[in-house]
């Protein structure tokens, strides 16, 4: 028999330390290091020496000491259980890590995602002998009160089912079936399986994108919108209020279920998240957010290592919970953290660097990481889709750093904050000028059905009106809105009316937190209908200044707040033609 080598360690450098013994490991296989078992992953391998880099403190650690190959790659464990639970960037579970060792993550804790003691009342869908696809549904459990779990057979398996045990509850580990294949090999199939993570997960076809993601933002679903599977960046300067979209994301929009990602984050700002999503309520259920919630949580004090592996560890679960047929919509908080974890690697491992000392290969990562979102046809035929939101934190606000810049190669979504419209108290802060969306045309037939037929037109000219206010304001800050004709202040005031009751909007408030497509649509006809009626008066040389003195600018500046609170479209229609039929009579 084949005597096993001996692996130990060499050299070590932070978390990435030189491994020795025998042939070289396999790359990107796992690995424990050391007398505590640390955790860790081969990165690169040359004749008898290998390079691993750690997911924990590599304090203590010396030369010699043993290091034990798995020979498989990084994995995560994916089952029911997953829903409401936080993990961290290596997908170890928090709260029972903190049962076991406390508040502070103790080395050498390798435990699975998923708890192996807890049974779930599974119904088994499938007979004796039924012959099984790969990503066929064999089993369905209430994973939370919002989310049925679908045991799926593995995208590599199928074969005839034997052994079927019948409806009842198992652990995640029990048996429900055996796949029996033409070799006469049986596989077990239990409620989870094992995935690695830098490995996307394979599905039957993409679909064409047709549909968006609706987020109650006026903001986004109006001016623009992110595809449901597509990919949308929020770029800008720290204080920008890039976590508040994000979180806004997470609470209102329409996906099944939500993978929020804190990708070196402050530790108190995940607290945050997880104490509110504890206390909200679902829109659409009235049950806890958490109940279709996965936080990832890689804090900025956890292992620089984990936290370039835990956008794969989300991105992994997104793709399983999309193969069950459900939408996952997929917070990344944020990416330009994750790269400086790369860039931090890189160097360690002394390869040659570009651009602002990131590594060559970031574009391929930041492509390789987007191009996983996606609406598809899943091996199960049912359409899933996972929809990517990462955020980007570039050094002083500059867009053309490398992250952002790469970045927006690979998504059709921009969303610029701007830091001095977050200074004036405007958010969401995103800059209408510096944004766009490539997704509007494929939208278009869903928004005409949904919004209304005359949608585009209405978008058309609302962005005319900002874009035309822009170019106003330049002359406004050289000789003062004075001496601008009336029909000049008349597009001064009805952006003003979009900016500040239309596009801002307060995340805190009761009833100004979320708004129904429909209602944005009102409040845009009605902003409009504003418009035309106080331009044909100035036609007819009727002072502007007649109507803004009846306050129906400011009237409309509030609707968003009033259409909240039970006040209807109409109302605010009747309010618009009364103001202007007054202003007639009072000038004839």
């Amino acid at each position: 028999m084949e005597k096993q080598p001996h692996y130990y360690i060499y050299g070590i450098n932070g978390p990435v330390i030189k491994v020795r013994g025998g042939r070289e490991l396999p790359r990107m296989s796992l690995v424990y290091v050391g007398r505590q078992k640390l955790f860790g992953e081969v990165v690169s391998s040359s004749g008898e020496e290998s390079v691993v880099q750690i997911y924990e403190d590599s304090t203590g650690l010396s030369a010699g000491e043993e290091v034990e190959p798995t020979y498989r790659p990084m994995s995560i464990e994916l089952g029911p259980g997953l829903i409401g639970s936080i993990l961290d960037g290596i997908g170890r579970p928090l709260s029972r890590i903190e049962e076991m060792a406390g508040p502070f993550i103790a080395r050498g804790m390798n435990l699975d995602s998923l708890d192996p003691e807890k049974k779930w009342d599974a119904e088994v869908l499938i007979e004796e002998g039924e012959v099984l696809r790969p990503g066929q549904i064999f089993a369905k459990c209430t994973e939370s009160g919002m989310i049925e779990h679908r045991s799926m057979v593995p995208p590599q398996l199928s074969g005839r089912a034997v052994d079927v045990r019948p409806s009842g509850a198992f652990t995640v580990g029990e048996p429900i079936a055996y796949v029996e294949d033409e070799r006469g090999r049986r596989t077990p199939l239990t409620l989870a399986q094992r995935w690695s993570v830098r490995t996307p997960r394979p599905f039957a076809s993409r679909r064409s994108i047709d549909r968006p993601l609706v987020t109650g933002q006026r903001v986004i679903d109006t001016l623009f919108p992110v595809a449901k599977g597509g990919c949308a960046a929020i770029p800008g300067p720290f204080g920008a209020g890039k976590t508040v979209v994000q979180h806004q994301l997470a609470k209102w929009s329409d996906a099944d279920i939500i993978v929020y990602l804190g990708c070196g984050e402050r530790g108190n700002e995940m607290t945050q998240v997880l104490d509110e999503f504890r206390e909200l309520k679902d829109p659409r259920s009235g049950r806890p957010l958490m109940e279709r919630t996965i936080l990832v949580a890689n804090t900025s004090n956890m292992p620089v290592a984990a936290r370039e592996a835990s956008i794969y560890t989300g991105m992994t679960m997104a793709e399983y919970y999309r193969d069950m047929g459900y939408h996952v919509a997929l917070m990344a908080d944020s990416t330009s953290r994750w790269a400086e974890a790369l860039r931090e690697i890189s160097g360690r491992l002394e390869e040659m660097p570009a651009e602002e000392s990131f590594p060559a290969y970031l574009p391929s990562r930041l492509a390789g990481f987007y191009e996983r979102a996606g609406f598809v046809d899943t091996l199960g035929g049912d359409e899933g889709s996972v929809t990517v939101i990462g955020a980007v934190s570039p050094q002083g606000g500059d867009f053309s750093e490398p992250v952002t810049q790469n970045t927006q190669r690979f998504v059709r979504c921009f969303w610029a904050l701007d830091r001095s419209l977050a200074y004036a108290r405007h958010f969401p802060s995103i800059n209408w000028n510096n944004s766009y969306s490539e997704y509007l045309t494929e939208l278009m037939p869903w928004y005409a059905e949904n919004f209304g037929a005359d949608f585009e037109e209405i978008r058309g000219r609302i962005m005319s009106l900002l874009n035309e206010e822009s170019s106003l304001m330049e002359i406004v800050k050289l000789i003062g809105a004075d001496i601008l004709p009336d029909d000049q202040k008349l597009i001064i005031e009805t952006a003003k009316v979009i900016r500040e009751g239309f596009l801002q909007q307060n995340a805190f408030h009761e009833t100004d937190t979320y708004m129904r497509p429909a209602e944005q649509m009102a409040m845009l006809r009605t902003i409009l209908r504003l418009y035309d009626s106080a331009r044909a008066l100035v036609a007819d040389n009727v002072p502007l200044r007649m109507l803004q003195e009846t306050g129906i600018f400011a009237e409309l500046e509030r609707m968003k707040f009033g259409l909240g609170a039970g006040t209807t479209a109409e109302e605010y229609m009747r309010k618009v033609d009364g103001a202007v039929e007054h202003v007639r009579k009072l000038n004839s």
